[in-house]
């Protein structure tokens, strides 16, 4: 099983010191943590694409390549890249860029965004949300399979004829993942497609997902896909640090003040404390704890999902860039071992 992270990249005030974090500071310090989750054996970090005020990161591919050249094996992903407000020529070519300068580590993890401020700023009408992405998916498709495109063009792109698309991947194709939010739509999609598929947990009882997991496995196998070959991943919030009162109090005042903010502009009720500490408890949807607490909920979901990878979103809002490096290194160094071993002794007693 991989073991990763993802964030969005946050800027703001921390609620503990009031003291701001800009975009600069934060992007030299996202590097940092990129090429600590390298060193310390972890698989994968994903970067989130933002077009608000509290998020530095517009543009992954590109802070992705700033730590490209730093790093040796973990994968480079975006998480996610909003497909339906861009273009799918230039997404290729820069994460294709980007698989270059990392020789073969970057990947593309397309979703439609939860955040709706890319289309009207890329001038696109959010009556077309789910046309958009299904169109711009098939042409970023095709742009991976074939180094010269002809496109019949469609409702939002015009034709095209005959093109080379430039640099081709240092992998045969870079991976693209389908990010879904929880609508059976989506993961039918991704099963049809026959993409591996990337689901984000962040609220609820994680059991209550795992038809959609089901559903993902029977809609590929029933269009001919093998099952088998199929890669899945949950993506939450979480925090591991030495105890499990460090990590809660580190954790909860920037998780909050984020909730809390989105809250208000979707009209979600408050949060508080107690509702975070069930949240993190057993059946919750926050891995937030000790080492030992971590790792043991990260195996539970696995047993409900028998997914093949795990990221966790551990920078939610302002947090302490120390703090935070030291989590990184105790997910790379105790809990990912520890997870890597459980399930290959599953995995040879089936």
């Amino acid at each position: 099983m991989e073991i990763g992270l993802y964030t969005f990249g946050d800027v703001g005030v921390d609620p503990k010191t009031g003291r701001r974090l800009g975009p600069a500071e934060r992007l030299r310090n996202l590097v940092e943590e990129i090429v600590l989750a390298d060193q310390v054996g972890l698989d994968v970090f994903g970067l989130g694409e933002h077009h608000r005020p509290d998020y530095a990161v517009s543009a992954p591919a590109v802070v992705l390549a700033a730590a490209a050249t730093q790093t040796k094996r973990i994968r480079l992903s975006s998480a996610v890249t909003v497909l339906s407000s861009d273009n799918p020529i230039r997404v290729f070519q820069q994460f294709s860029t980007l698989d270059n300068l990392s020789q073969g580590r970057a990947e593309i993890m397309a979703g439609q965004g939860s955040f709706i401020e890319s289309f009207p700023l890329f001038g696109y009408d959010l009556d077309d949300y789910d046309t958009l992405f299904g169109e711009k998916l098939q042409l970023l498709m095709q742009l991976n399979e074939n180094e010269r495109i002809s496109w019949p063009g469609g409702q939002h792109s015009r034709p095209i004829s005959d093109r080379g698309v430039y640099p081709r991947p240092f992998q045969d194709r870079l991976p693209i993942w389908i990010a879904v939010g929880g609508t059976p739509q989506s993961v039918v999609r991704a099963g049809t497609l026959g993409l591996p598929l990337a689901l984000a947990i962040i609220g609820g009882e994680p059991a209550r997902f795992a038809p959609l997991f089901d559903l993902y496995r029977q809609t590929a196998q029933r269009v001919g896909h093998s099952a088998a070959a199929l890669k899945t991943s949950i993506n939450v919030h979480g925090f591991v640090a030495d105890t499990t009162q460090d990590a809660a109090d580190t954790f909860y005042p920037a998780q909050a003040e984020v909730m809390n903010r989105i809250g208000r502009e979707r009209g979600w009720p408050p949060t508080s404390r107690s509702q975070f500490e069930a949240a993190r408890g057993p059946q919750g949807a926050l891995f937030v704890g000790s080492p030992a607490e971590v790792t043991d909920k990260i195996l539970a979901a696995h047993q409900i999902f028998r997914f093949d990878r795990f990221l966790i979103q551990m920078a939610i809002g302002i947090l302490d860039h120390c703090k935070l490096m030291h989590a990184i290194e105790i997910l790379g160094t105790k809990v990912a071992p520890e997870i890597r071993k459980a399930v290959q002794i599953e995995q040879r007693t089936v």
